[in-house]
């Protein structure tokens, strides 16, 4: 389903990006950056990124569009990149799916001293009738979404600061029909469930007669930032907690901080050449 995702999902709005990661040039680490819906708007703003999937058919298509950043395969319970390295790491429509107390720990392993977690969400608003009817077709398991009490449980970070800003997607007769088939509870549906379910969601927007004018599908996008705090120190303990874990203020980490190494496996990027045949690979170890 990632050229659905590409196709179907909302990119986010530049003043929240702006106002999660800064508007100064900084290394930046993206989780779970799919197929570059928010890479590309911080490319845009002049960020160095770096940007990590777990799923290989998603960055294919964020490596197409954008050929000059770093993209690798993993996740965020074991990051492929050394310690202490990036000024903020972000995550766009993918921090709910993490396991949190091991990704707490990598995002504080791979942060620099001073350095930021930022989170943000699209979140359709269905307080307009429409959306809502929208909603109960496709889903709203993605709604409510707020990682305030994770952050604040893990004591690793300043307290949270949250903004919300509004904008709007333009959804014509296709673009909605891969918005459908790229929801994960759909994606899972057997193949004749997805197909009626966008049968079902096109005769609902056709009902509306907007033909191939399209619709203003309008978000709210909610942004998160959190500061992460100077005594959330981490050392590596070994491979039964994951590598790492953090030591709070007054304790010694278990291995001196000059001897930390890269315990992430970091997986290379396969290609073919499609200039010079198939019997060519690019790999890139970047």
């Amino acid at each position: 389903m990632a050229d659905s995702y590409d196709r179907g999902r909302p990119s986010y709005p530049a003043d929240a990006v702006k106002w999660l990661v800064g508007d100064e040039p900084v290394s930046v680490l993206e989780l779970g950056a799919g197929t570059g819906k928010l890479t590309e708007v911080l490319v845009q703003l002049g960020h160095d990124v770096f940007a990590t999937d777990p799923d290989d058919a998603m960055l294919d298509i964020l490596s197409e569009k954008l050929p000059d950043v770093r993209a690798t395969s993993g996740t965020a319970e074991q990051i492929p990149t050394g310690d202490s390295l990036y000024d903020v790491v972000v995550v766009g429509q993918a921090f709910h799916w993490f396991d949190h107390a091991k990704a707490l720990a990598e995002i504080g392993r791979v942060l620099k001293t001073d350095g930021r977690l930022a989170v943000i969400q699209n979140e359709r608003d269905e307080r307009i009738p429409w959306v809502r009817k929208l909603g109960r077709l496709i889903g709203t398991q993605d709604t409510g979404f707020d990682p305030t009490e994770i952050l604040d449980d893990s004591g690793m970070f300043s307290a949270v600061e949250a903004q919300t800003f509004r904008h709007w997607q333009v959804v014509d007769r296709h673009s909605i029909q891969d918005l459908v088939v790229s929801r994960s509870n759909i994606a899972v549906l057997e193949p004749e469930a997805q197909d009626h379910k966008r049968r079902e969601v096109l005769a609902f927007y056709d009902d509306y007669g907007r033909g191939m004018d399209g619709m203003q599908l309008p978000y709210n996008c909610r942004a998160w930032r959190a500061q992460v705090l100077p005594h959330a120190v981490v050392a590596s303990t070994g491979p039964t907690t994951g590598g790492h874990e953090v030591v709070e203020a007054g304790e010694e980490p278990r291995v001196p901080l000059a001897k930390r190494t890269d315990t992430a496996v970091r997986l290379p990027r396969v290609v073919t050449d499609p200039e010079n045949g198939d019997d060519d690979l690019l790999i890139d170890f970047r």
